[in-house]
């Protein structure tokens, strides 16, 4: 079960070029996780005319962004900046909810893409909300199909962002990858606009 989980990015990618890396891959099942399943920029990525191109390609579509998406439409999961705050996300019966269906359909065989718009997964929640726990609370590993198609597991990607964060000096290393996932979230996690101030 723990090879037959990927994720996968949209944006600029033709569609062909998504569903070969799919093939390629042995994707069976698509997890779309954005909280809004369209793009003003990539209609061949808008929810219905994805699940048609799935279906004619023989895989299986399942809309998860109620409980796995970016965003939360509870007040609690954002801090007072109205950042919202992946650990809270992760910490809530909908999110839980949400991975128990990602390992139920595991356990039926299906070999599952998270799906979001973003083509670098360092900078997407589907590796820094949804892989990053998924290693540490259920012994689950990602594999992010990169934009090139090339596979980097989510431990790689993590070595790769704590190599690359200045952070402590002298934290241990896995202080260190806390540092820097914290920077992404810090850096990459969903803001709500602010309001406008009355007149």
């Amino acid at each position: 079960m723990n090879d037959a989980l990927f994720s996968i990015g949209y944006a600029t990618k033709p569609l062909d070029t998504f569903l070969a890396q799919l093939n390629e891959h042995g994707v069976s099942a698509i997890a779309d996780i954005r909280s809004v399943p369209y793009s003003n920029a990539f209609f061949d990525f808008h929810r219905e005319a994805l699940q048609r191109s799935l279906r004619e390609a023989g895989i299986r579509y399942v809309y998860l962004g109620t409980e796995l998406g970016p965003r939360s439409k509870n007040p609690a999961h954002y801090d007072a900046t109205g950042q919202v705050q992946f650990d809270r996300l992760a910490a809530s019966a909908l999110y839980r909810t949400g991975i128990a269906r990602l390992k139920s359909g595991l356990g039926q065989g299906f070999r599952i893409a998270l799906m979001c718009a973003e083509k670098r997964p360092e900078v997407c929640h589907r590796s820094l909300l949804v892989g990053y726990h998924l290693l540490r609370e259920d012994n689950l590993t990602v594999t992010h199909i990169q934009h090139d198609g090339a596979r980097l597991r989510q431990d790689e990607l993590e070595a790769g962002l704590a190599a690359g964060d200045e952070g402590d000096l002298f934290a241990s290393v896995e202080d260190q990858l806390r540092l820097a996932i914290a920077s992404q979230w810090q850096r990459y996690a969903y803001r709500r606009p602010a309001t406008p101030a009355p007149p």
